[in-house]
């Protein structure tokens, strides 16, 4: 049941803290969902609000500001609920001790899927009826 990939969007930012929300997401998966240590694809980008921008409000409580953090995570479906929470927790603690991001900024999706849903590369759907993955 491993298997993730990482889209983070973050505004104003270098390649250091980039670097460290990276770190940040993927311990955070390997803790609380099991991925691999060496399951790490992930796609980081900067916005810098002149060539490209995150649009962002308020929501449920939730004040965000410049230091914003977009994680978007594919993962194959299985997980509870309360591996999903503690999931959520885990990147915002993670955020703020290695890139210095403020828990109430760190905006996370997950999406599940599952192994058909998956090419690793040659036009091959490599999950289907693999019990490796």
């Amino acid at each position: 049941m491993s298997a993730s990939t990482v889209r983070i969007d973050a505004h104003g930012t270098d390649a250091d803290r980039l670097d460290a929300l990276g770190r940040a997401v993927h311990d955070a998966l390997v803790e609380t969902l099991g991925i691999p240590r060496d399951d790490r694809f992930q796609v980081p980008t900067a916005h810098d609000g002149a060539r490209s921008a995150l649009r962002y409000d308020d929501c449920l409580g939730a004040h965000r500001d410049e230091g914003l953090v977009f994680e978007a995570i594919t993962v194959r479906s299985g997980r509870t609920t309360g591996q999903k929470q503690a999931l959520y927790r885990r990147i915002a603690e993670l955020a703020g001790a290695c890139a210095g991001t403020e828990p109430r900024n760190v905006f996370v999706t997950l999406t599940e899927n599952t192994s058909a849903d998956w090419s690793l590369g040659n036009g091959n759907a490599q999950c289907v009826g693999s019990d490796a993955w």
